[in-house]
C-alpha cells in the first residue's frame, strides 16, 4: 500500500506541475509513514513540505493542490486529510484491509515475499572468527544478525551467498601453534612460563593432549619453528572444526569457507598492490608502502605493507574484497565488531580505487553483549579461557531463544543478554510470548476441528463481521508486513522483524484473552478463524526469516 499511495502521490504532482500549480519541481522520494496516532489516519506523507523550498510556497497549500489532483486509480483511499504545517493523512477502505486476509491465506508461506532486489547477487560475510579458539556470545551476535539478514534478502528477492573468512595467515595463528606447543611441552613434564600473547583455555590443552596421544613426545626435539607451524595447522583445524558445529547447532551455516592463505597463492597480494601502485593509488616512503586512503575521505593515509615486507591486514582485506568482486557480487556486506569502526573509511577507499561505487560494500557493525545472569554480569576474556562461548548459552537457553534474544536491539546498540530470562516460560521471555502466540492459534484451530468446524475459506466467511478494535488492528498490521521486511531489507535491520513479531503477538494475545474464537455463533466463528489463521501464517513467515521455530504446541 505504501508504493501504490507514493505513485499515486507522484502522478498528482507531476499534474499539479503540469497545469502550473506548481513549478517544475525535483521531486523527492516520497516517503509513507504509519502515524503515532491511528486518529491520523493509517498512513501519512510530508512530501509538501520537503517541496515548499523548492516551489516557495506554503506547504498546506502544496497539499491542498496535490490532494485535489491525485486520482484514486487503485479505489483504496477513503479519505484525505491535511494535517498539520502540511501532512497529508491517508485512510484507507476497510474493504482493502479486510482483503488482506485473502491475500496471506492464499499466498500462505509466500505472503511477505518480494521482488526489490531483482535477482541482484549479494555476498554476506560474517562471523568470520579467527579459527583460534571456541565462538563466544560476542561472534554469536554477529552470526545471528548475518544469517537472519541473509534469509531477509532472500525474500526479498537477492540471490544470497553466505561467507565465513579464515584468517589463518596471520600472527595470531602462530601464538595459537606456540601455545599448542608450551602446553604439549607443559603436559610432557616441563615448567611453562605462559606469554601474555598465547591463549590458555582448556581447549589448548584438548589439542595437545590428542597429539601427546597419537604422536608422544617427538615433538619436543623437534625444531621449534616447523612444530609451530605443524600444531598451528592441526589446532586451527580442530578448532574450526568445532566451530562449524556450533554454528550448526545455532542454526547457521554457510555457501562457502575462504581461506586467508588463498589470497597469497601465485602472488595474488602483491601484483595486486603493484597494480594498484601503477595506477597512483600505493606511494612508497622508503622501506613501506601506503595506500592514499585520504584521496577517499580517510583522515591519513594507510600502511600496506611494513618496513619488514610484511603486509598488513589490510593489503589483505583489500585482495580479499576484490576476489569477491571477481567472483560476481553486485553488493557485499561486511558484518563486524563494533570495534572496527574506524576500519570502514579505508576498505571503502579501497572499493573505490578497485573502481566500484562506494555503495556496493555495505558495513554492519555488531556492538558487544553484556552477559547478565538474573541481573548480574558474566565476565569474559578470550585470552584467560574464562569466558562464555556459544556452545554454553545454546546448551543452556536453546538455539530459538539464543537466536531471538540476540535479535532484540539494533545490532549497533549495546545488547543486555540475561541467560535466566531467557530460559523463562512466560511473557517476560520474548520468544517464548510470540512461539506462545503461534502455538495457541494451532491450539484454536485444532479444537475448532474437534468440533466438527472445517476451517472455512475466505469466500465462505464474512469479514464485515471482524469489527473489533483488536481484529482491526491485527489486519491492518499484517498487511504491513511486507512493508515491515523491504523497510528492514533496505535499511539491513534484522532486529524489526522481532519489534514487529512482539507487537503482533501482543495484539493477538490481547484480543484472545478478551473475545472467544470459537463462539456459538457460526458465522463469526468462521470469520475469527480465518483471522487467526492467518495470523498463524504471518507468525510463521516471520519466525521463519528469524530462523527459529514456530511450534504448534507448548
Amino acid at each position: 500500500m505504501k508504493n501504490k499511495l507514493a505513485c499515486l502521490i507522484a502522478d498528482s504532482v507531476a499534474a499539479c506541475v503540469q497545469k502550473g500549480m506548481l513549478p517544475d519541481v525535483n521531486l523527492p522520494q516520497i516517503e509513507i509513514e504509519v502515524p503515532a496516532n491511528p486518529d491520523h489516519g493509517d498512513y501519512a506523507c510530508n512530501v509538501a513540505m520537503i517541496l515548499a523550498s523548492q516551489a516557495k510556497q506554503n506547504p498546506r497549500k502544496i497539499a491542498q493542490a496535490i490532494q485535489e489532483n491525485l486520482t484514486d486509480t487503485e479505489g483504496m483511499i477513503e479519505k484525505i486529510q491535511i494535517a498539520g504545517p502540511g501532512f497529508l493523512n491517508f485512510m484507507i477502505k476497510d474493504t482493502l484491509w479486510r482483503k488482506i486476509l485473502w491475500n496471506i491465506l492464499d499466498q500462505k508461506e509466500k505472503y511477505g515475499c518480494l521482488d526489490i532486489g531483482q535477482g541482484k547477487k549479494v555476498q554476506v560475510e560474517f562471523v568470520s572468527a579467527n579459527p583460534t579458539g571456541p565462538l563466544h556470545i560476542g561472534h554469536a551476535r554477529g552470526a545471528v544478525v548475518g544469517d537472519v539478514l541473509s534469509n531477509l534478502l532472500q525474500a526479498t528477492g537477492y540471490r544470497v551467498s553466505k561467507e565465513y573468512y579464515i584468517n589463518d595467515a596471520g600472527n595470531q595463528m602462530n601464538n595459537l601453534g606456540k601455545s599448542v606447543l608450551y602446553r604439549y611441552r607443559e603436559l610432557l613434564g616441563e615448567k611453562i612460563e605462559f606469554p601474555e600473547s598465547c591463549y590458555k583455555g582448556d581447549y589448548i590443552k584438548e589439542v595437545s593432549a590428542d597429539i601427546i596421544e597419537k604422536e608422544g613426545r617427538r615433538y619436543l626435539t623437534e625444531k621449534e619453528d616447523e612444530t609451530v607451524l605443524y600444531f598451528n595447522t592441526v589446532a586451527g583445524g580442530v578448532i574450526l572444526g568445532e566451530i562449524k558445529k556450533d554454528l550448526r547447532d545455532f542454526g547457521v551455516t554457510f555457501d562457502f569457507y575462504f581461506s586467508e592463505k588463498e589470497l597469497y597463492k601465485e602472488n595474488g597480494v602483491s601484483d595486486l598492490l603493484a597494480s594498484l601502485q601503477k595506477k597512483g593509488f600505493i606511494y612508497s616512503d622508503g622501506e613501506t608502502l601506503w595506500f592514499k586512503t585520504t584521496a577517499y575521505g580517510d583522515d591519513k593515509d594507510r600502511v600496506v605493507i611494513r618496513k619488514n615486507g610484511e603486509p598488513t591486514y589490510f593489503a589483505a582485506d583489500i585482495a580479499y574484497h576484490q576476489n569477491k568482486f571477481a567472483r560476481g557480487f553486485d553488493i557485499l556486506v561486511d558484518i563486524w565488531g563494533a570495534d572496527h569502526h574506524g576500519y570502514m573509511p579505508r576498505l571503502w577507499a579501497a572499493v573505490q580505487a578497485l573502481g566500484h561505487d562506494k555503495n556496493d560494500l555495505k558495513i554492519i557493525l555488531v556492538q558487544l553483549v553484556n552477559l547478565l545472569r538474573a541481573g548480574e554480569p558474566v565476565a569474559m576474556s578470550t585470552r584467560s579461557g574464562e569466558f562464555v562461548t556459544l556452545r554454553e548459552v545454546l546448551d543452556e537457553v536453546g538455539k530459538d531463544a539464543a537466536r531471538y534474544n540476540f535479535l532484540m536491539r539494533r545490532s549497533d546498540s549495546h545488547l543486555d543478554f540475561d541467560l535466566e530470562v531467557a530460559k523463562k516460560q512466560s511473557n517476560e521471555n520474548p520468544v517464548f510470548y510470540v512461539q506462545y502466540a503461534h502455538a495457541r492459534i494451532c491450539s484454536i484451530l485444532r479444537m475448532a476441528q474437534e468440533r466438527g468446524m472445517a476451517l472455512p475459506a475466505y469466500e465462505n466467511m464474512n469479514p464485515l463481521l471482524l469489527v473489533e478494535p483488536e481484529e482491526r488492528t491485527m489486519i491492518k498490521m499484517m498487511a504491513r508486513y511486507p512493508e515491515m521486511l523491504e523497510g528492514a531489507a533496505k535499511s539491513l535491520e534484522v532486529h524489526r522483524i522481532t519489534f514487529y513479531l512482539n507487537e503482533l503477538a501482543g495484539v493477538f494475545h490481547s484480543y484472545y484473552n478478551k473475545n472467544k474464537v470459537v463462539t456459538d455463533d457460526s458465522a463469526l466463528t468462521a470469520a475469527r478463524l480465518v483471522l487467526v489463521d492467518a495470523v498463524r501464517v504471518v507468525l510463521g513467515n516471520a519466525l521463519k526469516i528469524l530462523g527459529v521455530n514456530a511450534p504448534e504446541k507448548m
